[in-house]
């Protein structure tokens, strides 16, 4: 489409940005690409980040999609990944770090809101990888999808409030779903989980649900991406535009100009994570 910057880019500046890297054990290659789209505004954030905790390198990977304004996911970019890593049981039990570092980070942005008048949220769909696993957390309609064995995997759900188990969730708090356009706690929202929406907390939690996989010959790459992306493209469609490109950058950009092409109206946020074990290392 001849519409990207080489360059990496200010995420803030509306311009398309992309990026990638190599983890210094080539054990993965990550790319990503993100862009406001159709939208004037930019409410989606992504993190790509590589760190070593407790002599373990680790890759931390998120895709961030704000609602009110971009305050809670930039927020939520900038902070839970520092929290997580943090946890002191970080390698021990990940899943239960990961579970309280969103808690502490929705908290904390909570206390930071005190002055705004204006609610703002944010979804979160994480990546965290450490050794042989995968470790897949989501809130919200973000979502990631893994190929393994030539499959497309849906690793998180979409936290929709017209799902039974959400609904029932947000009426035994007191609140209500109802139809406005689409399903809506309160007739607001249109996510049962989120980080941030002071008003809407007690029914609008940041409880991520966490999924584990190995990494092994037969998992090919991970998708994280915002819905600007899922609204328009499916989860095999997703794969299959990915699998045969073999730099994730270029994966990642693929995927946003199929999904603009076919006329998302949102930001669209992809991050590509491709997993060398078994696999050429060469990959650049």
């Amino acid at each position: 489409m001849g519409y990207w910057s080489s360059v990496v880019g200010n995420q803030s500046d509306g311009s398309p940005v992309s990026g990638g890297g190599l983890s210094q054990h080539e054990k993965f290659s990550y790319g990503y690409a993100s862009s406001p789209g159709k939208r004037s505004s930019m409410e989606d954030f992504y993190e790509t980040r590589i760190d070593g905790v407790d002599g373990e390198i680790v890759g931390l990977f998120g895709v961030f999609d704000g609602h009110g304004g971009a305050r809670a996911a930039e927020y939520v970019k900038q902070h839970l990944f520092s929290n997580l890593i943090k946890q002191p049981k970080f390698i021990s039990d990940t899943k239960s770090a990961i579970a309280s570092a969103y808690s502490e980070t929705d908290l904390e942005f909570l206390k930071s809101e005190n002055n705004e008048n204006r609610d703002a949220g944010s979804t979160a769909s994480t990546a965290v990888l450490v050794g042989d696993r995968l470790l897949v957390a989501n809130v919200g309609d973000s979502r990631a999808v893994i190929c393994r064995g030539g499959n497309a995997i849906a690793v998180s759900r979409d936290h929709k409030p017209d799902q039974t188990d959400e609904r029932q969730r947000i009426e035994d708090a007191g609140g209500f779903v109802m139809w406005a356009g689409t399903w809506r706690v309160g007739g607001v929202l249109a996510v049962s989980r989120a980080f941030g929406d002071r008003l809407l907390k007690q029914y609008v939690v940041a409880d991520p649900e966490i999924k584990e996989e190995v990494i092994d010959g037969s998992l090919e790459f991970l998708i994280l991406a915002s819905d600007g992306l899922w609204d328009v493209v499916s989860n095999e469609e997703a794969v299959a535009i990915v699998r045969p490109i073999e730099d994730p950058e270029q994966a990642a950009k693929k995927l946003l100009q199929e999904a603009y092409q076919r006329g998302s109206a949102d930001n669209i946020t992809c991050v590509v994570v491709r997993f060398l074990s078994g696999q050429d290392s060469d990959a650049k």
